[in-house]
């Protein structure tokens, strides 16, 4: 595995005086003030002013977490966003405490993110509400936390209303912005098409106020990260909704009907600059999904986890001032029998960025490991540990891996709390002290019932990792049981914190 060697010091964000006395006097008060819904301290969630300061706020308390019904209610019965008590002092500790559910069975929640964040500069905001839309009906619901423990339903805007007014359908990534608005990728158009946008909420009311990006040129979205330092956004792909919704095909790889474009935006003029095309020409779709910039405002890269070509890329602007990219950790393959192709990509769904931007960890969830790097040197990280969880390459799923590059024998399922993890990792949620990583199973509707069938049976639960720059190692204490829920067993994907996270908090 790739090597490590340098690093970059965080620098201080400039803030007037007043911003900052601003900042202490909201965050002086007691817990059910709508900032972060925890105990406020200075340097805590959209109050600190560096991501290492950010470092030392207050343990997260609460976990918000996007579930899919089970198999059998999901036509009938809403999905929720399940509130879990993160609090070891807890007699509740690891349990679900409250469900907010969606407004439709159809919504397929997914992803979702902060009404304001760290890059918010307009003093109006205040960081209260999640922004949860769903991947399937495009409903988008927006969630009230100021009582961080019973999250209440403010208002949805009907995704019927988006897709005929914008053309845009399949919502993913959420972002503020620092104007105080909010902004959301699409992948797809009304017609369920390959069609990448960004819809604008105004940041008071939430309704839909236009596409941020100006300029015609088709390509396919999901995720996307600012930083206006370097006047850039980054934007990546995975497909056209109408071929991933129904699950994964050989076909629609081959057909480059999954993504393999990086897109680099002018961020002042809301265009798309240049697009940079993932693995070799001719060779089938590769999917780069989840990128991260490095949290440091002055830093010019970040990472991209490519997940059908298994690799981590790093993106960076050079001494000239072009944008390009480079693959600095490379997961081989496996060489299978008794499964659908007889090669098994990782498939890299999910990568995190600790705050000091000192470590990478990624997910893989068809071979079923979580990875942590040590990223000091940006070009060359340094591989520290892995856990495998339950993928496919479990000793116990029938399928044989004939050969492997880096394993001697396949891994045994992992289990926790007497609960065998019946699927690969997917989402990952670093907490803001880079000590615990949470980790969720989940990955989309159709892919689970594809790849992961008994987890889809079964439901899937939540599970921690303690991190140090050692390795990450299971926390035998800490399991969210979601098989027996009120409505059968549940499936958990992204999570958030009231207080910020490492994925929604854009420091510029």
């Amino acid at each position: 595995m790739p090597g490590s060697v340098a690093g970059k010091e965080s620098s201080p964000v400039e803030k007037k005086v007043e911003q900052v006395k601003k900042a202490e006097e909201d965050t002086k008060t007691t817990s059910d003030k709508p900032c972060c819904g925890e105990t406020a301290v200075a340097g805590q969630c959209h109050s600190a002013q560096t991501p290492v300061e950010a470092m030392k706020s207050p343990r997260e308390k609460y976990l918000y977490v996007l579930c899919l019904q089970s198999e059998e209610n999901e036509q009938d019965k809403c999905g929720y966003l399940a509130t879990i008590d993160a609090d070891p002092s807890s007699s509740n500790y690891g349990k679900v405490i409250h469900r907010l559910y969606s407004s439709d069975p159809k919504d397929e929640l997914h992803h979702f993110g902060w009404n304001s964040c760290v890059s918010c500069k307009n003093p109006a905001m205040q960081h209260r509400y999640l922004v949860v839309p769903g991947i399937n009906s495009g409903n988008i619901h927006i969630v009230d936390v100021q009582n961080p423990a019973q999250p209440t339903l403010f208002k949805v805007i009907s995704g019927a209303e988006v897709a005929e007014k914008f053309d845009a359908t399949h919502p993913h990534t959420v972002h503020c912005l620092p104007s105080g608005e909010v902004m959301i990728s699409y992948m797809g158009d009304k017609y369920g098409e390959g069609k990448g946008s960004f819809l604008l909420l105004d940041g008071k009311t939430f309704e839909p106020t236009g596409l941020w990006n100006r300029n015609d040129r088709p390509v396919m979205g999901y995720d996307f990260w600012y930083q206006p330092r370097h006047n850039i956004m980054v934007s990546s792909e995975f497909g056209v909704p109408n071929c991933f919704m129904k699950g994964f095909s050989p076909e629609d790889v081959k057909n480059n009907k999954l993504g393999n474009y990086l897109h680099f935006w002018n961020w002042a003029d809301h265009t798309l600059i240049k697009s940079i095309h993932i693995g070799e020409e001719g060779a089938g779709s590769t999917t780069p999904l989840e990128l991260r910039f490095l949290h440091n405002p002055e830093a010019c890269e970040g990472f991209v986890g490519v997940a059908l070509e298994s690799t981590i890329r790093r993106f960076f602007k050079t001494p000239d001032g072009e944008w390009t990219t480079e693959v600095v950790i490379q997961v081989p393959p496996k060489q299978v029998e008794n499964w659908t192709m007889p090669s098994m990509p990782a498939n890299i769904s999910d990568i995190i960025i600790s705050l000091d931007d000192q470590f990478l960890y990624f997910a893989d969830w068809l071979h079923g490991d979580v990875r942590q790097y040590n990223i000091s040197d940006t070009k060359n990280p340094k591989f520290v540990s892995s856990v495998f969880l339950g993928g496919l390459i479990s000793s116990d799923t029938g399928i044989k891996v004939v050969e492997d590059k880096e394993l001697d024998k396949q891994p045994e399922r992992l289990v926790v709390k007497g609960h065998p993890i019946l699927a690969g990792p997917n989402m990952l949620q670093l907490s803001r002290d880079g000590k615990r990583l949470y980790v969720t199973m989940s990955i989309l509707n159709s892919y689970d019932k594809q790849f992961y069938p008994e987890m889809v049976k079964n439901g899937s639960g939540i599970i921690m990792f303690n991190c140090s720059p050692d390795g990450m190692k299971v926390d035998e204490d800490f399991y969210v049981d979601l098989h027996n829920e009120p409505d059968g067993p549940a499936r958990a994907h992204e999570v958030r914190y009231p207080g910020g996270d490492c994925t929604s908090d854009i420091w510029v």
